[in-house]
C-alpha cells in the first residue's frame, strides 16, 4: 500500500485528488494539507511514501515545504510530487532542487495522476524528462553565455567514467531499463550505478542528477537523445 498526502490550499482540488487516489485500491491518502507549514507538520507525523505538493500556498510556500521534507533525515523515503497548474512555471525548477522528485499538471487525467504516483514511489525515472529539460534550458542553461568555461562541480570529480555515462543517460530520461540495455549491463547494475551516483553527490532525487548534468555543461540542450 502506498500511503499519500494531499497537499493544496483549495479545498477542491484537494478533494477531487484525494478521491482518485482513494479510488485505487494500492493507494491511500492518510492525510490533507491546506499550506506548506502543515504539510511538513503532517510528512513528520504520518511518514507518507508519496507528498502530492501545490507550490503556490500561504503560510509555507510548495518550495520551502518540499525543501525541508527532503532535507528531513526521518523522511527519506518520502518523495515530493508537485502538483501544478503550471508546467512551465520557473518555480519548477527550485522544487526540483529542492528535492522533488518530479511533477504533474493539474489538469491531467485521473489515470495520470495515479500513474504518476505510482511511478515516483517506484523510484521510476521523472515523470516529464523533455518538460524537465525544456524548464532547464529556458530558466537555468539559458542564463549562461554558451562561450564561458564552467568550473567542473567538486561532485562531478568522485564519479568514475561509467557513472559519467550513466548521469548523462540519467538526465537524458533514460530508466534503469533503458540504461542498462543502452550500456549491456543489468538492470540491477544500472540501479547501482544510479544509487551510488546519488550517495556521492547527495542527491535526493533523479531530478536533482538531471539538474546537475545541466547547470555542470556535462549536458547541454539539443544534445542527441
Amino acid at each position: 500500500m502506498t500511503t499519500v498526502l494531499v497537499v493544496d490550499d483549495q479545498s477542491l482540488i484537494r478533494q477531487a485528488v484525494a478521491d482518485i487516489l482513494s479510488s485505487e485500491a494500492d493507494l491511500e491518502v492518510v492525510g490533507e494539507a491546506v499550506d506548506g507549514a502543515q504539510a511538513v507538520s503532517l510528512a513528520r507525523e504520518l511518514r507518507p511514501d508519496v507528498v502530492l505538493m501545490d507550490i503556490r500556498m500561504p503560510v509555507l510556500d510548495g518550495i520551502s515545504a518540499t525543501a525541508a521534507i527532503c532535507a528531513d533525515p526521518d523522511l527519506a523515503d518520502t518523495r515530493v510530487l508537485i502538483l501544478t497548474t503550471f508546467e512551465e512555471d520557473e518555480n519548477l525548477i527550485a522544487t526540483l532542487r529542492a528535492g522533488a522528485s518530479g511533477f504533474i499538471g493539474k489538469g491531467s487525467e485521473p489515470e495520470e495522476i495515479v500513474r504518476a504516483v505510482r511511478a515516483v514511489h517506484a523510484g521510476d525515472a521523472l515523470l516529464s524528462p523533455a518538460a524537465t529539460r525544456s524548464l532547464i534550458t529556458k530558466y537555468v542553461v539559458a542564463a549562461d553565455e554558451p562561450t564561458s568555461p564552467r568550473p567542473v562541480p567538486a561532485e562531478l570529480a568522485l564519479l568514475t567514467e561509467r557513472e559519467l555515462e550513466v548521469l548523462l543517460l540519467v538526465a537524458r530520461g533514460r530508466s534503469n531499463q533503458q540504461i542498462a540495455d543502452d550500456l549491456v549491463i543489468s538492470p540491477h547494475t544500472s540501479k547501482t550505478h544510479v544509487n551510488r551516483i546519488m550517495t556521492k553527490v547527495a542527491a535526493h532525487d533523479r531530478a536533482q542528477l538531471v539538474i546537475l548534468a545541466y547547470e555542470s555543461g556535462l549536458l547541454r540542450p539539443g544534445a542527441d537523445d
